[in-house]
């Protein structure tokens, strides 16, 4: 699993919800929430994310940028993002690479993990144990948001 202080791997490329290509390296320059979860429209990942939703601003005015993660196809997060207005990027990995760099891959399955990475693409802070509906009141208090 990457730690505080290792750098994500940033010739990785995934595509969006829009099927826009990713690099890791783009999202140096901004601070940036990694989040992993494992399905699209499971009641537990759209709690989750609706919660970011819900406090998009925030994270905006603070200049930092949401980037969910799972296996599912592009298809699949575009009906997601759409269905709950989500206005951050949904990641779709269903080879698993970077869940299996970033370490949210246990056992054959998804683990709800964050990574919390710097404006130089260096991990500041992981969440490896995350409750759907906590976990963005945590990630507020964390960046003194709220």
């Amino acid at each position: 699993m990457l730690k505080i202080g290792d750098f994500i791997p940033e010739a990785l490329e995934l595509n969006d919800q829009d099927n826009k290509t990713w690099k890791l390296s783009q999202l140096k320059g901004k601070r940036s929430i990694l989040y992993t979860y494992p399905k699209d429209s499971t009641p537990g990942c759209t709690t989750e994310a609706k919660n970011f939703r819900d406090s998009i601003k925030e994270y905006e005015n603070a200049d930092i940028q949401i980037f969910g993660i799972s296996a599912d196809s592009v298809i699949s997060h575009k009906k997601f993002a759409e269905k709950h207005n989500l206005p951050f990027t949904l990641l779709s990995d269903p080879d698993k690479k970077l869940l299996n760099a970033l370490g949210s891959m246990e056992g054959g399955k998804i683990k709800r993990r964050t990574w919390l990475v710097d404006e130089n693409g260096k991990i500041e802070k992981v969440f490896e144990k995350v409750s759907p509906t906590n976990h963005n009141a945590e990630l507020c208090e964390y960046y003194m948001l709220k």
